[in-house]
């Protein structure tokens, strides 16, 4: 009996750290918001109606070096950045500036890329050559982002906002708005996607670096994001994004 008795308690105390073995390697799901209106950082593809882009694969794999699942929240910019001061989703991934007032709001990985503005204007265009040609000229840029902080700061210019920067680009082959200033990237997207139609004009005119925001509560997931980062890094992954989403291929 005191044998059966001390192989029942052998057989439990091996269940228990079993469980315990088991909830230490529990997968933390975390819902991400994005805009998916920012190619080819974000955007929903019109055939599988799935998003994707640079930043969804990015977090994809960091999720995966830091066993984390994503629940994708496609939502728009203003309500976006909103959110996340409230704290109604765990992270955001969104081509997002890092920037000191966005930093008092919640908490950034650490930087994944750099970017800056650019401005674009109709393939006929020849009176504007920079950014230094928009006074007195009407200028669209998606509402709360860097591109519209920085129509605001040229002396005359009109500032358009949308809120979904595809309609800014629409008005502009329209002739409806004069210039658009926007992230180079997406800004080169819609070039090479409207070639007839649309040219960028003078030289990147900012520096800024993209990171993933997340709640100013969860320093502890703000450790495992960065960790996943550090480590697809590492793996060159960066380099490979930007030959899928970047090449222009």
């Amino acid at each position: 009996m005191k044998r059966l008795s001390l192989c029942i308690v052998v057989m439990v105390a091996l269940a228990v750290l079993g469980l315990l073995a088991g909830c230490a390697q529990e997968t933390e799901t975390i819902r991400v918001a994005t805009d998916a209106t920012w190619p080819p950082f974000e955007s929903v593809n019109e055939q599988t109606k799935e998003i994707e882009g640079f930043d969804i694969d990015l977090m994809k794999a960091i999720a995966e070096e830091a066993n984390l699942e994503i629940e994708f929240v496609n939502v728009g910019w203003d309500p976006l950045l909103a959110g996340m001061a409230q704290c109604q989703y765990d992270a955001a991934i969104s081509a997002m500036t890092i920037t000191e007032e966005r930093a008092k709001e919640f908490l950034f990985s650490d930087p994944y890329f750099n970017a800056g503005q650019l401005v674009t204007v109709q393939k006929s265009n020849t009176d504007i050559s920079s950014k230094d040609d928009l006074g007195g000229k009407v200028v669209g840029a998606q509402i709360g982002t860097t591109g519209s902080f920085e129509v605001e700061k040229i002396t005359g210019a009109t500032l358009k906002t949308y809120d979904d920067i595809g309609l800014a680009y629409q008005d502009l082959m329209n002739g409806q708005i004069d210039a658009v200033i926007a992230d180079n990237p997406l800004a080169l997207e819609y070039v090479g996607t409207n070639p007839t139609k649309l040219k960028a004009v003078g030289e990147v005119f900012t520096d800024e670096s993209y990171g993933i925001a997340i709640c100013k509560t969860k320093g502890d997931l703000q450790t495992k994001i960065n960790s996943g980062l550090k480590a697809v890094m590492a793996q060159g992954l960066i380099d490979e994004l930007i030959e899928k989403w970047l090449s222009g291929d």
